[in-house]
């Protein structure tokens, strides 16, 4: 048997999302036959059981709680924002010599902020979405992000720079209310990043490797209400209007094509592992832009990834054993 711990939660604004998407990974594990799953989530900063035990590692990375002690063979981190797509965790099972599927430490952290993602992109060739970066919440910087607001038409985002899910994020086209907004954004990161508003379709990709080969979907699209920006309340509210299709209408080949070499040149360029779920803006009237990076995108029954991976004739249960089996042989060689 290989024993796999399964981390979710995490003490960020997206513990509990986590928690619906560990629902749906360990219903996938468990129906592989050699898999024997433990489940534990991370809440202030404990590790703990479904029973409400607390457990911790040793210095051998075995898992031990009470008298028991688990030996982990593999960890499958799902933990959307911090401390999973932080690089935090991964960093922490590396001191550990863990083996665990998904992005390093580095690729994740370099993704989640969402300016390192832009400076690697630009540095890429890869196009994005016009933006200024404000390091301080100063009067330096308010005037930087005044200057911002009026070139782009009075119509921009505010986001802070180092969070997921749309947390910190906010559509500004009063200029009376940019500084209030950036202050309000600084309170969830040390850095916040002002983007030119697009009009836009959103098409997302599946980029994910199974044995050995790198796969790119084709792109399914968030088709959201007119004027409704996709913030975290909207992607996951049981009264959200927004609706998703992996088979978009009205995409010429070309399109399909460039956006999937993008997504390739991206998980390339900025060293993912495994999976990733790659944003992208379609505009008239600034073409294919590559909005973000998930390296550890949501995994719940309504989420676009599992729904791609299976839409491009793949398994997530397939894609989970093979994502294991190279870990624990990378690990060990």
């Amino acid at each position: 048997m290989t024993n796999i711990l399964l981390l979710c939660g995490g003490d960020g604004a997206e513990h509990s999302v986590s928690l619906v998407s560990a629902d749906f990974l360990e219903s996938k594990l468990k129906k592989i036959s050699n898999f024997n799953v433990l489940r534990v989530t991370i809440h202030d900063h404990h590790f703990v059981l479904s029973d409400g035990q607390f457990g911790a590692f040793d210095v051998d990375g075995n898992f031990c709680y009470g008298t028991q002690q688990f030996k982990v063979d593999c960890v499958v981190p799902c933990i959307h924002g911090i401390p999973g797509e932080t690089g935090d965790i991964q960093s922490f099972l590396d001191i550990l010599n863990i083996p665990f599927i998904g992005c390093g430490a580095e690729a994740s952290r370099n993704c989640f902020n969402k300016i390192s993602t832009k400076l690697y992109l630009t540095a890429l060739g890869i196009p994005n979405t016009p933006f200024a970066i404000l390091a301080a919440d100063n009067d330096e910087y308010h005037a930087k992000a005044e200057a911002f607001f009026d070139e782009h038409q009075g119509d921009v985002y505010v986001k802070a720079a180092s969070q997921g899910s749309s947390v910190g994020c906010y559509h500004v086209t009063d200029k009376a209310d940019l500084n209030e907004k950036i202050t309000k954004a600084f309170g969830y990161s040390s850095e916040v990043i002002l983007e030119k508003n697009i009009i836009h379709r959103e098409l997302e990709v599946a980029v994910y490797e199974l044995n050995g080969e790198l796969k790119v979907t084709t792109p399914g699209e968030i088709i959201m209400p007119e004027n409704v920006f996709y913030t975290y309340e909207e992607k996951y509210s049981k009264d959200s209007g927004t609706v998703t299709t992996v088979e978009p209408e009205n995409l010429a080949k070309k399109t399909v094509e460039e956006i999937r070499d993008y997504a390739r040149r991206a998980f390339v360029g900025l060293k993912l592992r495994d999976l990733s779920r790659i944003d992208f803006f379609l505009s008239k009237e600034d073409g294919i832009l590559l909005n973000e990076i998930n390296t550890f995108p949501g995994e719940t029954p309504i989420s676009m990834f599992p729904k791609l991976l299976e839409h491009n004739g793949d398994t997530m249960e397939n894609f989970l054993s093979c994502a294991i089996a190279k870990a624990i042989s990378e690990k060990n060689c």
